[in-house]
C-alpha cells in the first residue's frame, strides 16, 4: 500500500486545513452550515483527494485526483477571500491561508507533472 503522508504537499495541506477548522471554530453561528462547512470539506479534499490518487492504478487517474486535489485548494482560496470580505477572519490570517493554499496548489502542479509520481508517494510512505 502506497502512503502519500510523507509527501510536503501532504503535509502542507493537514497543517492548513488544521489551521482553516481553527479559524472556522470563530465564525458566526448562521456560517456553520454555509461557509465553514464548506470550506472544512474543501480543505479536508485536498488530502482526500491525494490519498485516494495514490492507490490509483495507472497514471491517468492519478494525475486526474491530483488535479482534483488542486482545484479545491482553488477553492478553499476563494472562501478564504470570502471570509475575509464578510469580516470573519483578520486581513493577516487571510494572507497566512492563502499563501499557504497556493503553494500547496504549485506543488500539486509540479507532482501531477512528475513523471515518477508512483515512485514519489511510494519512497515517502
Amino acid at each position: 500500500m502506497r502512503s502519500v503522508e510523507g509527501l510536503e504537499v501532504f503535509k502542507l495541506a493537514h497543517e492548513l486545513t488544521l489551521k482553516a477548522y481553527a479559524i472556522m471554530a470563530g465564525f458566526p453561528k448562521e456560517e456553520t452550515f454555509s461557509l465553514a462547512s464548506q470550506m472544512r470539506r474543501a480543505a479536508s479534499s485536498v488530502r482526500m483527494n491525494l490519498a485516494e490518487g495514490s492507490m490509483r492504478l495507472n497514471s491517468r487517474e492519478y494525475r486526474q485526483s491530483v488535479g482534483t486535489a488542486r482545484g479545491s485548494a482553488a477553492e478553499v482560496s476563494y472562501q478564504l477571500l470570502l471570509a475575509k470580505d464578510l469580516g470573519d477572519i483578520s486581513n493577516e490570517t487571510y494572507k497566512e491561508l492563502r499563501s499557504g493554499y497556493e503553494r500547496v496548489g504549485q506543488m500539486l502542479t509540479c507532482l501531477g507533472q512528475s513523471p515518477n509520481h508512483e515512485h514519489q508517494a511510494r519512497a515517502r510512505s
